[in-house]
């Protein structure tokens, strides 16, 4: 049973319709994404090799990662690469089990380079990318959390997490159009544009100004009327993605490379050579991008906490960030009551992850709807999952919750 359980109801308006909501979200090919998406994956690659090896997941922590920006020489035409990109792996990862040595160091960079060629289609990653290989062995009282798992671990972090449900009109916009601009069929339709899209939504009322970054890539581009030309059909399927898509908004804005300026020839367009600006232009870093739930909403409470490349059976850094969200979900899509649902939950460090130190559930009802009347089955979802929080681990350490 979860003990020191407080469900209350939210004395202010729903997020989606208060006056003002503040909406972004980073796209695949911006930095702080890509390190979120490598060290991500890093961590389901040793995750996989630890169980293969080992019989269960060993001690890691790969978020702690930073891409260096290169240096590129862009052109009108092409360009060439000056300086590769670098990625710095940190943080802790076990390298040894008794007698067993697990090649950490090469899963890493070969996981690392794998991602980057799967998701970034321009960058060659053995030669646009170095890799620096930061990773340490974990503390001796930490590392024995799992000298000898027996079903659930304990939590190996005192820490909070947020999540809620469900997603506004405006997080919605958000996240569906930065997903068509790096989908199959537009990128088909524009294959001169990078990957490093990044998407930011204002809504005042029911008025919604969307400012979109994107390169076009400059092998692509002739000349600046070219970049001109080819950016006005981009506004325009915009223009009509979100005509489509939406009806909340009253007016809406487009802005689309919004520092581009005719006339000032290379200052004045958004060119990349391999589709993110980490070739030049901008460094990233692991936990400054989305949130576990692909946006980052500015009006919701949000954590800080790192869930890419944490391990998943034991930090809650990242269990419970994306337990948050789908206990959110669940709430207002199982119980008719509930309008809006925020879940927070905390951790003590040393007790196991089924028994939270708190769980916080704060909802939004609809006209008519009384809190005792959506208590018990609240309550009956959060021991379901609570129950069930193995098998939410293990598909967590094969990757099947997005955490970026």
């Amino acid at each position: 049973m979860v003990s020191n359980l407080i469900i209350q109801e939210s004395k202010g308006l729903p997020k989606s319709k208060q006056e003002v909501e503040i909406v972004e979200r980073k796209g695949i090919g911006h930095p702080d994404t890509i390190c979120d998406g490598i060290a991500e994956h890093i961590s389901i690659t040793l995750s996989k090799a630890y169980t293969e090896a080992c019989g269960h997941i060993l001690h890691h922590n790969i978020d702690k990662g930073f891409l260096v920006a290169g240096q590129v020489e862009c052109r009108l035409g092409g360009g060439r690469v000056i300086e590769p990109m670098r990625l710095v792996i940190g943080d802790r990862a076990t390298v040894k089990f008794g007698k067993t040595v697990i090649p950490v160091r090469e899963l890493a960079v070969d996981a690392a380079k794998q991602w980057v060629k799967d998701h970034l289609p321009h960058v060659n990653p053995h030669k646009h990318l170095s890799c620096q290989v930061e990773l340490k062995p974990a503390s001796m009282e930490l590392g024995d959390i799992f000298t000898k798992p027996r079903g659930l671990l304990v939590a190996n972090d005192t820490s909070a997490a947020v999540g809620h449900a469900p997603l506004t009109p405006t997080e919605h916009l958000v996240l569906q159009l930065e997903q068509m601009l790096n989908g199959p069929a537009f990128k088909q339709k524009f294959p001169d544009t990078g990957e490093d899209v990044k998407v930011m939504g204002v809504r005042f009322q029911n008025d919604i100004t969307v400012t979109i970054a994107m390169p076009l890539l400059a092998k692509a581009i002739k000349s600046e009327a070219d970049y001109f030309s080819r950016k006005t059909q981009i506004q325009k399927t915009v223009k009509r993605f979100i005509t489509h898509q939406s009806s909340d908004f009253q007016k809406v804005n487009i802005q689309f490379n919004a520092l581009d300026r005719r006339k000032k020839g290379l200052a004045g367009m958004y060119l990349t050579l391999l589709g993110t600006s980490a070739e030049h232009g901008d460094s990233g870093q692991v936990g400054r991008g989305n949130r576990v739930n692909g946006l980052i909403s500015l009006n919701w409470p949000m954590s800080e906490e790192a869930a890419a490349g944490k391990n998943p059976v034991s930090h809650v850094g990242k269990i419970y960030n994306v337990l948050a969200h789908n206990l959110a979900g669940l709430i207002y899509s199982q119980v008719p009551a509930v309008q809006q649902a925020i879940v927070w939950l905390t951790s003590k460090i040393g007790q196991r992850i089924d028994r939270p130190a708190m769980v916080s559930v704060c909802v939004s009802l609809r006209n008519g709807a009384r809190l005792k009347d959506v208590r018990t089955p609240i309550q009956k979802i959060l021991e379901e999952q609570f129950t069930n929080l193995a098998s939410f681990c293990e598909a967590l350490a094969k990757g099947r919750f997005p955490v970026y």
